[in-house]
């Protein structure tokens, strides 16, 4: 799963970039300051996990047996859809019932890290 971590992840890295200028540039005039604050958090998130799974990718290649890197990797892709995916939405749509969804993407992330941090144990010496 390795190789294609690191593929999602730098598929995921390019499309955090080209929001984050959307909304620095296109967006900025369009959007009120919550929803552009909110678009901004996205970006956020969207960049930095996207460097998670690029972190994981790169581990699993050295390290292909573990199941709780494929874990993270998962749970980190699920959660830049589910938290980032919904308050892009949210800023774009004004839609606030997208806002109980983000939370399920948190949860996503927090998973991965614990994942994350659990395959780490495995390798220890």
């Amino acid at each position: 799963m390795g190789p294609q971590f690191i593929a999602t992840a730098a598929i995921s890295g390019l499309l955090a970039v080209v929001f984050g200028a959307f909304g620095a540039h296109a967006l900025k005039a369009r959007l009120d300051d919550y929803a552009l604050g909110v678009f901004e958090t996205a970006v956020q998130y969207h960049f930095t996990h996207s460097l998670a799974l690029l972190a994981v990718g790169i581990i699993a290649l050295q390290y292909p047996g573990i199941a709780l890197l494929r874990s993270s990797g998962w749970l980190f892709l699920c959660g830049l859809l589910v938290f980032s995916g919904s308050l892009y939405l949210l800023a774009l749509t004004g839609q606030r019932w997208l806002g109980a969804v983000t939370p399920l993407g948190g949860l996503a992330f927090i998973a991965g890290w614990g994942c994350l941090a659990a395959a780490s144990w495995k390798l220890l010496p």
